[in-house]
């Protein structure tokens, strides 16, 4: 039996490493400790990552294909390792995303993930939902395709949908100055409600629950009868029911708790400086402002 104080591995909340960094990531595997540089603080720590170390792997991504052509999964498995995963899979808009598949080559992604996984291991994060404007004065939104997004989940055996609305930092404002003509809104609390109230309804047609992600605002305001509840991307208390063994269920106090975060204790090996992410989304937290976001504006909005 894995011994009870092994921990959880996010990879990685920073950056998106199946995408792009899958050989480095199996390269320190093989060595046996990653080298974790703290974002805020650059406190160096070595954490040790052999199996019996780790319990179980948590992989955060918009792109599993480099991920599933590699066979990375399969060799983790063969090692010893239990995998869980975040599926970001949000409609297919490329202003937003600009560098993401097709949502097609997504699904499929997913398909696949739920085929060679158990699907209790796989959160649907549609995260986040976005409201803009791009040189026209109707306010446009990111949920065009929930639907048949939710329907092909459903049929994969995906139970757990994860979202949020975007946050408005300071970096996006100066990021999306180099794009004329566009800007970001911010729906109010009741127009909010009113968005997961007819998400959830959709969703319990095909049997997935609808989960927020620091959404505390929001999900107090929800009516009583809705069945919407605090998300957690690292949910290491189902991550025990799935493969059994024994970790901490403490909540992890360096993420956002106060906003409604519900992730449980891990360690993110990623690095905003060390592992840029090329996806280049507009609402994104973690890319530099300086990294080339003078996006080509594309036709399909």
């Amino acid at each position: 039996m894995k011994r009870s104080n092994q921990i959880v591995i996010s990879a990685s909340r920073r950056t998106d490493i199946p995408a792009f960094y899958m050989n480095w990531f199996m390269a320190q595997i093989k060595k046996g400790w990653f080298e974790v540089v703290n974002p805020y603080n650059r406190r160096k720590v070595i954490v040790p990552v052999t199996p019996d170390n780790v319990h179980t792997i948590v992989f955060w991504s918009k792109n599993f294909a480099p991920f599933i052509k590699g066979g990375f999964g399969q060799k983790l498995l063969r090692m010893g390792y239990n995998l869980f995963f975040n599926f970001t899979i949000n409609s297919d808009i490329p202003l937003i995303e600009p560098r993401v598949p097709s949502l097609k080559q997504r699904l499929d992604q997913l398909r696949d993930l739920c085929q060679n996984y158990d699907p209790r291991s796989i959160n649907w994060r549609f995260d986040p939902i976005c409201f803009f404007k791009f040189e026209e004065k109707v306010i446009k939104d990111t949920l065009c395709d929930f639907s048949r997004i939710a329907t092909w989940a459903s049929q994969c055996g995906v139970i757990r949908c994860i979202t949020s609305f975007m946050d408005h930092y300071t970096k996006i404002k100066r990021r999306i100055k180099s794009m004329p003509g566009f800007s970001f809104s911010d729906p109010i609390l009741s127009e909010k409600i009113e968005i997961l109230l007819n998400l959830e309804k959709k969703l319990s047609e095909k049997t997935i629950d609808l989960y927020t992600c620091c959404e505390k605002e929001v999900l107090n305001a929800l009516p009583s009868g809705s069945n919407i509840r605090k998300g957690s991307c690292i949910p290491n208390d189902l991550i025990v029911k799935i493969f059994g063994g024994d970790l901490s269920f403490k909540r992890d106090t360096g993420q956002r708790s106060p906003k409604g975060c519900g992730c449980m204790i891990s360690v993110d090996v990623g690095s905003y400086h060390l592992h840029p992410c090329y996806h280049n989304c507009l609402y994104c937290y973690a890319n530099p402002t300086k990294a080339g976001f003078k996006n080509k504006i594309h036709n399909k909005i």
